[in-house]
C-alpha cells in the first residue's frame, strides 16, 4: 500500500487512542516531576547564597511560558520552572557591597536556571530528531512531512514539520558536515582504525552510491568518526583519496592496526599512504566467506572450526588449528582453504596486540554494529535521493550514533602501544619474560 493511501485511510484527528492518551499524560507528569526535581537541586545548590538582609539570593519565580515538546508518542505540554536572582535586581549595586563571604564566589554573575532535560528552544525529543534522516532515506520528501508526521505522532505534530522547517534542518545538517570536513587532525593519533563501505541505492542514480567510512580509536580508548566520503564502489583510488585527505588535514601518525574485510580496495590504498600500518582481516567476514564455499549441511561445523582458530589462547595454537582446517578440507574444498590461506598473516595479526583489545580488533563489529541500521534502511531505499542528500542524511545518523559508541577495554594498554611496547600472544613482552623467569 502506498504512502498516499495510508494517509488517506488514516487522517489525524479522525480517531482517538485511549492507550496513547494515557501514555502521553503519564509522560507529561513524569517530565514535570523530573524538571521539578532538577529545579529543587538547583535551589539547594545556591541555598547558601544570601543577601545582606538574610534573604535567599536565588528563589523560584513562577514558570516559563508553556510549550509543546514533540516526543515519540506525540506532543507533550511542558512548563519549566523559572528562577529569580535577587542580586541582579535594580538595587544590585547597593546589595553587592553587603554580600557575606560565603556568597562571594560568582556573586557578580547572574544565576539562572537552565534545565538540562528541557533546554531552551528545544521543540523535539532526540528520538524524533533522529527519525527525520531515516524518513528522508526511506523516500519521504520535505513536503510530505507535514502529512506523514501527524499520522505517526498525532494531529499536534503538524506544528514544526512544515517543508520549510525540514529544509532548514537539512541546511543545518549540511553546515555541520561542511564544518566537520574542515576540521584539523594535527593533534590526533588513532591507534586503531576500522574501515567499511555503506551502499545506498537511490532512484534516478545509475550506480549504487558507496559511502566510505573510517572509524578510529584514540589513545584514551574513545571511538571517533575519522573519515567519511562518497566513492566509486570501494576502489583503491577512492580509499586512497580519502586517506590522503586525512593526511592533508594533519593526520601524520600512522595507525598501529587497521581492521576491515578482504573485499575492499582499502588495503592497496593503505599500503600507499600508511605502509607501516599492520593489517587485520575481519574474522566475521572471513567466516561467512568460508561457509559459502561449503554445503549447507556442513556450514555449522565449518563455523565452529573457524572459531577454534581465532579463539585460541596463543598464536601457536591458532596456527595449529589453522593447519588442521586446511589439512581436513584442502582436497575436497580447495576454494575454501585457498580463501583462508591467502590471508593467514593478516588474520592472526591481533595476537601481537593487547589481549584486552582482541574483542575489538578481531572483527569489524565496532563499525558493523554502528552502521547495521543505516545499511538496513538504505539498502532498500527507493526514494528520490540525490547523492548529496543521502550523504548528509547518513552523516547525521552516524554522528548521532557516535555519542553511544563504547570505549575500548584495557585503555591503559594504548599508551604502551604508542610508545612502541611489543606484545606477544596478548601479553607485554617484558612482563612475559619476567613471568617466565619467575
Amino acid at each position: 500500500m502506498s504512502k498516499d493511501n495510508v494517509i488517506a485511510l488514516i487522517q489525524p484527528g479522525e480517531f482517538t487512542d485511549q492507550l496513547t492518551d494515557m501514555l502521553r499524560e503519564g509522560s507529561q507528569r513524569l517530565i514535570l516531576q523530573a524538571v521539578e526535581a532538577e529545579f529543587a537541586s538547583f535551589l539547594d545548590k545556591y541555598a547558601p547564597e544570601r543577601l545582606a538582609d538574610g534573604r535567599q539570593r536565588v528563589v523560584r519565580h513562577g514558570h516559563l511560558p508553556e510549550r509543546k515538546i514533540m516526543t515519540g508518542i506525540g506532543a507533550v505540554r511542558v512548563s519549566v520552572p523559572r528562577s529569580r536572582d535577587r542580586q541582579s535586581s535594580d538595587n544590585k549595586a547597593a546589595q553587592s557591597q553587603d554580600f557575606s563571604s560565603q556568597g562571594k564566589q560568582g556573586s557578580n554573575d547572574k544565576i539562572r536556571f537552565v534545565s538540562q532535560l528541557l533546554p531552551p528552544y528545544v521543540r523535539r525529543s532526540r528520538c524524533v530528531e533522529m527519525a527525520l534522516p531515516y524518513l528522508y532515506l526511506k523516500g519521504i520528501s520535505s513536503g510530505d512531512f507535514c502529512e506523514v508526521m501527524p499520522v505517526l505522532l498525532g494531529k499536534d505534530a503538524v506544528v514544526g514539520f512544515s517543508a520549510d522547517t525540514i529544509l532548514r534542518l537539512r541546511k543545518q545538517w549540511k553546515e555541520e558536515l561542511d564544518q566537520w570536513n574542515k576540521r584539523r587532525l594535527d593533534s590526533k593519533n588513532y591507534v586503531y582504525i576500522w574501515a567499511d563501505g555503506v551502499y545506498l541505492s537511490a532512484r534516478l542514480e545509475d550506480e549504487k552510491q558507496c559511502l566510505l567510512v573510517i572509524m578510529g580509536a584514540t589513545p584514551e580508548g574513545k571511538k571517533e568518526l575519522v573519515g567519511f566520503t562518497t566513492g566509486y564502489r570501494e576502489s583503491t583510488q577512492s580509499w586512497r583519496e580519502l586517506l590522503l585527505d586525512l593526511v592533508a588535514k594533519g593526520l601524520s601518525i600512522p595507525p598501529k592496526l587497521a581492521i576491515g574485510d578482504g573485499a575492499m580496495g582499502f588495503w592497496g590504498a593503505l599500503e600507499q599512504v600508511f605502509p607501516i600500518t599492520r593489517h587485520q582481516r575481519c574474522w566475521l567476514h572471513k567466516t561467512f566467506n568460508l561457509m559459502d564455499k561449503f554445503p549447507k549441511s556442513m556450514q555449522s561445523k565449518v563455523k565452529s572450526e573457524a572459531q577454534n582458530i581465532w579463539m585460541a589462547e596463543t598464536k601457536e595454537d591458532a596456527g595449529k588449528a589453522f593447519d588442521l582446517f586446511v589439512e581436513k578440507y584442502q582436497t575436497k574444498y580447495p576454494k575454501a582453504t585457498g580463501c583462508l590461506e591467502k590471508d593467514r598473516e593478516e588474520l592472526l595479526s591481533f595476537y601481537d596486540f593487547p589481549a584486552e583489545h582482541w574483542k575489538h580488533v578481531r572483527t569489524t563489529n565496532p563499525i558493523e554494529s554502528t552502521f547495521a541500521t543505516v545499511k538496513h534502511r538504505t539498502r532498500r531505499s527507493k526514494g528520490c535521493l540525490s547523492r548529496e542528500t543521502a550523504y548528509i542524511m547518513v552523516f547525521r545518523l552516524i554522528k548521532d550514533a557516535e555519542k553511544t559508541w563504547r570505549r575500548l577495554d584495557g585503555k591503559n594498554q594504548l599508551p604502551k602501544l604508542i610508545t612502541g611496547v611489543k606484545f606477544q600472544d596478548g601479553c607485554e613482552v617484558i612482563a612475559r619474560k619476567q613471568l617466565a623467569a619467575a
